[in-house]
């Protein structure tokens, strides 16, 4: 690369930084010292504890829970959702040191290095803004049930099959976390092959005595969710939840069949996640059709009102 190229290379950048991204950071530093309400205690993955104001977690969330590229209307309902769930958990936490993690198991969370690091220089700013929009044009706005905040679940995708009913994959019964069609226009986006040896299956499993190789009747279904995913299986007589092997064997989800081949087997998964409350995806493809974030949010949490809360 020539000299003069580099030199302009440089200049562009420079510029893009004066007039695009440096004063956006700076706005945003002042107005985030100005800013007042609800704080959310984050376990850190280093184990300290960070304060966060509400609003700048949620930009956080939705940056590391939806891809960037999506339709507004979906960032939207996604941030609605986030919201709704962590304030759920700050009042389900009020006897312990923080309220969420920065992981799927509560809600994952990106740091600005990380969008920084995820979008590159050109598609921070554009990324960023973007968040914010969503997060602004929803400020405040929660899902309701019968006077209650709800646990606002998502997964990534719900492939083939309709989203699950809570009981039947934690459990608990809720009114409003049932069965809805995904909203999906590609169901078969995410399909994965995944294959195990028999020593590598039942050592996964928790099996001590191994057997050669596979057979038949090995593997027998018990029953299916309503969705129609699995939800009881045996494996050499030994019964378990359909979400105890997806967690087992890192399946994507329930929504799987199998083949068996002499010392092999090979698990083929649809969909993305646990299957519960609004598909990422879903929402994506409902807002591509028309669909507001009120009316994603509808669909997939029927029953459940919008309210505006003080925060």
């Amino acid at each position: 690369m020539s000299r003069n190229v580099r030199r302009i290379m440089a200049a562009v950048l420079a510029f893009f930084f004066l007039v695009g991204i440096l004063p956006y950071c700076l706005t945003h530093l002042f107005i985030s010292e100005k800013q007042q309400g609800t704080v959310v205690r984050v376990l850190m993955s280093n184990g300290e504890v960070k304060n966060i104001q509400l609003e700048e977690y949620l930009i956080g969330v939705v940056a590391a829970e939806m891809p960037a590229e999506f339709e507004i209307e979906a960032l939207k309902a996604q941030s609605v959702a986030a919201r709704t769930y962590v304030l759920k958990k700050i009042e389900e936490n009020e006897t312990k040191s923080y309220d969420v993690d920065m992981t799927e198991k509560t809600q994952a969370w990106n740091s600005n290095q990380e969008m920084f690091r995820k979008w590159g220089i050109i598609n921070y700013y554009k990324y960023r803004c973007k968040m914010d929009r969503a997060i602004a044009e929803t400020k405040g706005r929660i899902l309701m049930y019968n006077g209650q905040k709800i646990d606002a679940v998502y997964h990534s995708s719900s492939g083939r099959k309709e989203t699950e009913r809570a009981s039947d994959v934690w459990l608990a019964d809720t009114g409003y976390l049932t069965n809805v069609s995904s909203g999906e226009a590609t169901p078969l986006r995410f399909v994965k092959h995944q294959v195990y040896d028999v020593n590598t299956f039942y050592k996964l499993l928790g099996f001590t005595q191994i057997p050669l190789q596979f057979t038949d009747s090995d593997l027998i279904l018990i029953d299916r969710t309503e969705a129609g995913r699995v939800k009881n299986m045996t494996v050499r007589n030994k019964v378990f939840k359909g979400t105890e092997l997806r967690a087992k064997l890192q399946l994507q989800s329930t929504d799987f069949e199998w083949k068996i081949e002499g010392k092999k087997i090979e698990f083929i998964t649809y969909g993305k996640g646990h299957g519960v409350g609004m598909s990422q995806y879903g929402a994506n493809d409902l807002a591509k059709s028309g669909n507001n974030y009120a009316q994603i949010l509808g669909h997939f949490y029927p029953g459940t009102k919008i309210e505006i809360v003080n925060q």
